[in-house]
């Protein structure tokens, strides 16, 4: 084999939901695309926002010179300034476009978080079910991800955290509303996570970091609201992106909020500025740095991924599967009715319903429903939902 060993372990173990996706093509191709419901990637099916085409092709039109050429590592300052602003009411705590470093997606931006703050052999904590490339983004930059068991409602088990935390720890990562469950931490259960952590960093003479991955923090539903992060514990990081709530997750946006009263901000945001550079991102994308500049605050209809969460969810319910309502994202992690949940998506499959097993995510026995689909694509795959169920019970 000519490529990496490590990589070709990775290879041999990828992402489920790339599996799937790439199996929905095959079936598509086989029996018609309007005969396949495919649940299996959360790639957002909505159209930008309007807003959002009327701003692009302005700032398209408008460009001047210099403005496809390098900027500082860290991005723009005024776009910085502009979520500052954004960000200092929704965390409600004064941020600084110092604070803020533009990124090429949340993936990017929990890749210059981990390469800025881990040792060889440090560990960071995720509960579970949690998003599938963790492991790997930790792996990067040589760190290792120790997962822990959430309660059975998904909630943090705050118990489990504290018993992974050791001398090795350097950082708690936890999203919020979660992928692939839907729930929304807490506040209470967040600042007992900051109490937490401030207690054994004291003890073990070291700063845990509470990193918080919020790409889908604006689609929530009924009410619900997702609390801050940075009143909950001072040595805090947000890593987020446009990708979900604009719907431009080909455009690769997004950004790093320090918390302002983070002990080593100036630390952390000089190391991220630098992390940026040498991993290859450089810097984000020009243009879109200036096209979000104008649209903070600004998303897709959330109350059409409610409607589809409310559709699938009463037809799943009316033919007995069992699941959480997600307060927020556009997933559903119904419980499989059997044990083996590769076994029982595997079943789906042959309805041609394709949907990703819990086991991919550290959740075995459940399976993940990506609901960014068209509203027939739902109607139309409850009487395969309905006849393995049967098959099962």
């Amino acid at each position: 084999m000519t490529i990496a060993k490590k990589i070709e372990t990775i290879i041999e173990k990828s992402s489920w939901i790339r599996k799937m996706f790439e199996e929905g093509a095959r079936l598509k191709a086989e029996h018609g695309a309007e005969n396949v419901f495919d649940f299996s990637l959360g790639n957002p099916n909505l159209p930008p926002p309007e807003k959002f085409s009327e701003v692009l092709k302005d700032t398209a039109a408008t460009c001047g010179p210099g403005d496809h050429g390098y900027m500082p590592n860290m991005g723009y300052p005024n776009v910085r300034g502009a979520i500052a602003d954004y960000l200092s009411k929704e965390q409600q705590v004064e941020v600084s476009e110092n604070d803020v470093i533009m990124t090429v997606g949340a993936a990017g931006a929990l890749n210059i978080i981990f390469k800025a703050i881990l040792d060889p052999g440090d560990e960071v904590i995720s509960p579970t079910p949690c998003f599938v490339e963790y492991k790997v983004y930790v792996d990067n930059h040589g760190g290792v991800l120790k997962t822990v068991a959430s309660h059975q409602d998904f909630t943090l088990d705050l118990d489990a955290i504290s018993g992974a935390i050791n001398e090795k720890t350097k950082a708690v990562l936890i999203n919020s509303p979660n992928n692939p469950t839907g729930q929304v931490y807490s506040e209470e259960s967040l600042r007992a996570l900051g109490s937490l952590l401030e207690e054994k960093g004291k003890r073990l003479n070291r700063t845990i970091y509470l990193l918080s991955d919020e790409p889908y923090r604006k689609i929530v539903f009924d009410g619900v609201t997702v609390p801050s992060i940075f009143t909950s514990y001072r040595e805090s990081i947000i890593a987020t992106s446009y990708s979900k709530d604009l719907s431009l997750a080909g455009e690769r946006i997004g950004f790093v909020a320090v918390s302002p009263s983070a002990t080593y901000k100036n630390e952390l945001s000089g190391g991220m500025a630098l992390t940026n550079r040498i991993l290859g991102f450089v810097n984000a994308p020009a243009l879109m740095q200036r096209v979000i500049y104008r649209l903070q605050g600004v998303s897709v209809d959330i109350s059409q991924y409610k409607k589809k969460r409310d559709l699938l969810c009463d037809g799943l319910a009316d033919t007995g599967y069992e699941f959480i309502k997600s307060p927020g994202t556009f997933y559903l992690f119904p419980k499989s009715p059997i044990g083996d949940d590769v076994k029982f998506v595997q079943a789906l499959q042959e309805e041609l319903i394709l949907t990703v097993p819990g086991s991919g995510f550290n959740g075995p026995g459940f399976f993940r429903i990506a609901f960014c689909v068209d509203d027939d694509t739902i109607v139309n795959s409850m009487p395969g939902f309905k006849r393995v169920m049967e098959k099962f019970k």
